[in-house]
């Protein structure tokens, strides 16, 4: 015991000396984390009433319709930009194929005539379209019946086969009753025509349900009969109420119907930017709910929509209408966290200013909702006329591509990986990939990295295979190709896992 007494302190001396004595641990290099591909909506109005955006005047040559159509899809791919919204409905006609309605005046120059030679514009574009990894949602006015500019109302317009569904507004627009059941009836029946023929990927409306003021003159929207109609049937709402409670039940309606066609269809809404004056204190303006009888609080509110895109076409620090309050104000009426992308547009000058707005107001976007970012440009000629603009957004924020945000809501579940092989040519190393359902898979992503910076490349269904250098740079800045991986996205924007192979290994 004494012994062991005199070897405590030795015993205690080696405890200490322990640490500094055992095996050092290897360093390691620091793992970069998974790599991701940005997400953003990044899209453009395509607007056909009087020939607005395209086809660029009525009657062109089908073949001119065609390459105008690529030229935009070309423009929207190469900027970086992931969706394009085409109006195919300017006033209850079509530039499509319809047996309820006829061919559009702004395509062929003559309402009810048909492309000669023959052709399906909307299938082009769904085709064109998705052929460059952009989606196609088709954009519809819901309510006019003929615009004041769409020149001879023939035998085929529906203001001569069905005029007890509209009335004449003293600007010189035909417009359907919201309030009667066959309007509703029939917008519903054009709206899933639509989605049940073609491979859209959404249903687009913008502010135009009762008309603006303007459009009667300044007078009340002439539906007195339906009105005196409701109240004999019983009706108690006033006459404001009974308007907007027409417009929601056709909005409700048709998000539910859209839905159990096709779930991965998303239905976007795209009011005037103000609710009313007052909301929120610092806001003064037009007033959409006296004024258009829409509720779009409402709609936002209940979830009635998957995407919302309030026209805020305004600058930041317009004080009556600033871009930001309104934004927030928006945001915080999303009760549901639906996907909230606004409308933006504040003139169509070149000059530094009007552009440093727009990218100030994409990256306000951005900060304000990081969950689900995106904006919608008016409109695409805005960009295609205005070189400094689209310089400055497609080397500023737009500089990567990105995919549309997902929506879980519609689908959470993602799509099985694919299988990935790779084959070394020379200086390139080629990566190849397949899937067991094809179906499934709307875009491909191939990631890869050199040194340690992982990049990405976003590529449309038909593709199956990528081919990367295997060094980049020269001489100090030479980097090898490490790693790579590749990943499918469905409809809905649901990523697979990765499917990643070490290259250092092989």
């Amino acid at each position: 015991m004494r012994r062991l007494f005199h070897l405590l302190p030795l015993f205690l001396f080696s405890l200490f000396l322990l640490p500094a004595c055992a095996p050092t641990k290897k360093m390691e290099t620091p793992v970069t984390p998974a790599p991701t591909a940005n997400r953003e909506f990044r899209a453009a109005w395509i607007a056909t009433v009087a020939n607005i955006n395209w086809p660029s005047k009525p009657g062109l040559p089908v073949d001119d319709q065609k390459k105008e159509a690529i030229a935009l899809l070309d423009f929207l791919q190469k900027n970086n930009f992931n969706t394009a919204i085409l109006q195919v409905r300017p006033q209850c006609d079509a530039l499509y194929n319809s047996a309820l309605e006829p061919w559009s005046y702004y395509l062929t120059g003559e309402q009810g005539k048909p492309p000669s030679p023959y052709y399906d514009p909307l299938e082009f574009w769904v085709e064109a379209a998705h052929d460059r990894g952009i989606e196609l949602h088709v954009w519809l006015n819901p309510y006019r019946a003929h615009h004041k500019d769409g020149k001879e109302i023939t035998e085929h317009s529906i203001v001569r086969k069905r005029p007890e569904l509209v009335v004449f507004l003293k600007e010189g627009y035909w417009w359907m009753d919201p309030s009667l059941k066959g309007t509703q009836d029939h917008s519903v029946g054009v709206v899933m025509d639509l989605v049940n023929r073609y491979d859209i990927d959404g249903v687009h409306f913008d502010d135009y349900f009762y008309p603006y003021p303007s459009y009667n003159l300044g007078q009340d929207f002439p539906d007195s009969s339906s009105w005196m109609a409701y109240q004999q049937g019983g009706g108690k709402l006033s006459r404001g109420d009974w308007r907007r409670e027409s417009v929601n039940v056709f909005i409700q309606r048709l998000y539910k119907d859209i839905k159990a066609a096709k779930p991965h269809v998303k239905f976007g809404l795209s009011p005037f930017g103000i609710w009313r004056p007052g909301y929120p204190e610092s806001i003064g303006g037009f007033d959409q709910y006296d004024q258009l009888y829409a509720d779009a609080k409402l709609w936002l509110n209940k979830g009635w929509i998957d995407y919302f895109t309030p026209q805020l076409y305004w600058p930041i620090n317009r004080m009556s209408q600033s871009f930001p309050v309104l934004l927030g104000w928006w945001n915080g009426e999303n009760y549901q966290k639906r996907h909230l992308w606004p409308g933006i547009s504040v003139g169509r000058d070149t000059s530094a200013r009007n552009v440093n707005e727009i990218l100030s107001q994409i990256m306000i976007d951005r900060g304000m909702i990081p969950e689900s970012k995106g904006v919608v440009h008016w409109s695409i000629s805005s960009l295609t006329n205005n070189p400094n603009m689209v310089k400055a957004i497609s080397e500023g924020p737009y500089r990567k591509q990105a995919l549309v945000p997902a929506s879980p809501w519609m689908d959470n579940r993602a799509p099985v990986a694919p299988t990935v092989k790779t084959d070394l040519q020379q200086d390139d190393l080629r990566i190849t990939w397949a899937h067991p359902d094809e179906k499934d898979v709307f875009h491909w992503v191939v990631y890869y990295r050199y040194g340690n910076n992982w990049n990405y490349r976003i590529l449309d269904r038909k593709t199956w295979s990528y081919d990367l250098k295997k060094i980049m740079g020269e001489n100090a800045t030479k980097l090898d190709l490490n790693r790579i991986a590749v990943t499918a996205v469905d409809r809905v924007g649901n990523e697979s896992e990765l499917r990643e192979m070490d290259l250092t290994k092989q």
